[in-house]
C-alpha cells in the first residue's frame, strides 16, 4: 500500500480495525439498527444466492460454508491489520509529535482518511454471506462518511479549527466500531482489542 514505508515498528501485535480510533471515544445511535439488520439478514439469507446475481456469477468451489467463512475471516483479518497498522501510525502521530503542527496534523488526518477508504475498497471486494455483506455496506457507507469528516478536519487552517473536528471525529467512531464488531461476530471472529 503506497505510504506504508516510513515510521516506527512495532512491537505489540496490532490490533483488529478501529481499535486505535476507538480509543478517542465514540458515539451511539446505530448500534440498535445494526443489531436489527443483523438479526434481519441473518435469517436463511446466507444459504441462497446473491440476489440478482447471475447463475454464472455464483462461486464454483467444492469449499464448504464452514471453509468459504475461514476464508473471508481471514482476509477480512488482512484488511483489518493493514488498515490498523496505518491508522495507528497516523493517530500516534496526530497525538504526538504532530499534536502542535497544523501542516503535519492535516497530513496525518489526510493520510488516515485514505486508509479508511483503501479499507473499504478492500472490504467491498471480500466474498462475504449475504447476511455479512449487508452489514459490510452499512460499515462501508459509516467509514466514508467518517472518511469525509476526517477529510474536512484535514482542511482546517488552524489548530483550533481542527480541534474543533475532534468530537465529531469521536462521534463517528461508534457507527464504525458497531459495524466491526458485528461483521467480525458473523464471521466467527473474537471482538476488537480497544486498548
Amino acid at each position: 500500500m503506497p505510504g506504508d514505508q516510513g515510521g516506527p515498528a512495532r512491537a505489540t501485535a496490532p490490533r483488529p480495525y478501529d481499535a486505535v480510533v476507538a480509543r478517542t471515544g465514540s458515539g451511539g445511535g446505530v448500534i440498535a439498527v445494526l443489531a436489527c439488520a443483523a438479526l434481519m439478514t441473518g435469517g436463511c439469507a446466507a444459504s441462497h444466492p446473491r440476489a440478482g446475481a447471475p447463475a454464472s456469477s455464483q462461486p464454483h468451489s467444492a469449499a464448504t460454508p464452514g471453509q468459504s467463512l475461514q476464508v473471508a475471516a481471514g482476509r477480512y483479518l488482512a484488511i483489518a491489520i493493514a488498515g490498523n497498522r496505518r491508522l495507528e501510525i497516523d493517530f500516534d502521530r496526530l497525538q504526538g509529535r504532530d499534536k502542535g503542527h497544523l501542516r503535519a496534523a492535516a497530513g496525518d488526518l489526510r493520510d488516515a482518511a485514505a486508509t479508511e477508504r483503501l479499507f473499504d475498497r478492500r472490504l467491498l471486494a471480500i466474498a462475504l454471506p449475504p447476511a455479512t455483506e449487508r452489514i459490510a455496506r452499512l460499515l462501508y457507507q459509516v467509514n466514508q462518511a467518517r472518511a469525509s469528516l476526517t477529510a474536512a478536519a484535514a482542511r482546517s487552517v488552524s489548530l483550533p479549527q481542527l480541534r474543533s473536528y475532534q468530537r465529531r471525529l469521536a462521534a463517528a467512531n461508534g457507527p464504525v466500531e458497531e459495524a466491526v464488531r458485528v461483521i467480525r461476530s458473523q464471521l466467527g471472529l473474537p471482538p476488537p482489542s480497544t486498548s
